[in-house]
C-alpha cells in the first residue's frame, strides 16, 4: 500500500513538472518568436539611418535638383520627404523602445504573447516604411 501511495505521489509530481515545462516551453517559444521577428527587422535600422541622410541631402539640394527636373514640385517633394523621414524615425524609435522594455526572461505567457503581437505590428510598420522609401525615392536614384 505504501508503495502504491509513493508511486502515486511520484507520478503526481512528475505530471505537475511536465505541465510546468509545457507552460515554460510555450512562453519560451513565444519569446523565441519575438526575438526572431526582432532579428529579422533590426538590420533595416541601418538602412533607415542611411535613407534619412539621403532625404536630408535631397531636401537641402531641392533647388539644384529642380534645375535638372523641371517638372519637380519642390514644395510637395519637401513635404513628402519630411513625412517619410518622420515615418522612418517613428519606426526606429518604436524598435528602440521595444528593445529597452522587452524582458525575454519573463515567464508569463500573456506577457510574451503581447510582446509577439507588438513586434509583429512593428514588422508591419517596418514593411510599410520600406515600401514607402522605395516609392518616394525612386525618382532620386
Amino acid at each position: 500500500m505504501k508503495k502504491l501511495i509513493l508511486l502515486s505521489a511520484a507520478f503526481s509530481i512528475a505530471f505537475a513538472s511536465c505541465q510546468n515545462k509545457q507552460v515554460e516551453n510555450k512562453d519560451q517559444k513565444l519569446s523565441e518568436q519575438a526575438i526572431a521577428i526582432h532579428d529579422e527587422i533590426m538590420p533595416q535600422i541601418s538602412q533607415f539611418d542611411k535613407t534619412t541622410i539621403k532625404i536630408d541631402s535631397i531636401i537641402s539640394n531641392l533647388a539644384t535638383i529642380k534645375a535638372t527636373k523641371a517638372n519637380l514640385d519642390t514644395a510637395k517633394t519637401r513635404v513628402d520627404l519630411t513625412n517619410l523621414k518622420d515615418s522612418i524615425e517613428d519606426a526606429t524609435d518604436h524598435m528602440m523602445t521595444w528593445m529597452k522594455d522587452y524582458d525575454a526572461t519573463n515567464e508569463d505567457e500573456a506577457y510574451q504573447q503581447k510582446e509577439v503581437d507588438k513586434i509583429s505590428a512593428m514588422k508591419n510598420q517596418f514593411d510599410r516604411v520600406s515600401e514607402q522609401i522605395k516609392t518616394s525615392l525612386a525618382a532620386f536614384n
